[in-house]
C-alpha cells in the first residue's frame, strides 16, 4: 500500500481539494501511511514587483504556511503522519519536485470537472498525471 501520500492543495479552492484530501486520509490510515500537503504560491512576474512590497513573496508564503496549517489540523490522523510545506514556482513544476524531494509513492490530486478549456489548454492535474514518476489518483 501507499506509504508516502502528497497531495496539492490550491487554497484559494478547497472545495476541489476536500475530496482528494478525504480520499488521502482514508488511504493514509489504511495503511500507516504519511500524508503531506504542499500549496504552491505563484511567483509574481518582475514586471509587477516595482508595485509590490520587497517582501511580497515572502509573507505570501507565510500567510499559505498559516492557511496550510490550519487546514492540516482539520485531518483525523496523528500529528506524525501529517506534515506541510508551501513552494513558490509552478503549480506542477513544484508539486513534482516536491513528490520527487519528499519520496512521495501517491500524489491524490482534486479535479474539476473536464471543461473545454482544459480540453484545449490543459490542467495542472493532467500536467502532473503525464510527468510524475509515482502513481498519482485524479479525485473529482
Amino acid at each position: 500500500m501507499f506509504k508516502m501520500i502528497l497531495v496539492p492543495i490550491d487554497l484559494s479552492d478547497i472545495v476541489v481539494a476536500r475530496p482528494a484530501l478525504d480520499r488521502a486520509v482514508a488511504l493514509a490510515s489504511h495503511s500507516g501511511g504519511q500524508l503531506r500537503l504542499v500549496s504552491v504560491r505563484s511567483l509574481m512576474p518582475v514586471t509587477y514587483m516595482e508595485y509590490m512590497p520587497a517582501d511580497f513573496d515572502v509573507s505570501s508564503k507565510a500567510e499559505a504556511d498559516v492557511e496550510l496549517k490550519a487546514v492540516t489540523g482539520e485531518l483525523a490522523l496523528p500529528r506524525d503522519k501529517v506534515s506541510h510545506v508551501v513552494r513558490l514556482g509552478s503549480i506542477y513544476g513544484e508539486v513534482l519536485e516536491e513528490a520527487k524531494s519528499w519520496g512521495a509513492d501517491l500524489i491524490v490530486v482534486g479535479s474539476h470537472r473536464p471543461s473545454m478549456a482544459t480540453y484545449l489548454i490543459g490542467s495542472n492535474a493532467t500536467t502532473i498525471v503525464r510527468h510524475a514518476v509515482c502513481s498519482v489518483l485524479v479525485v473529482r
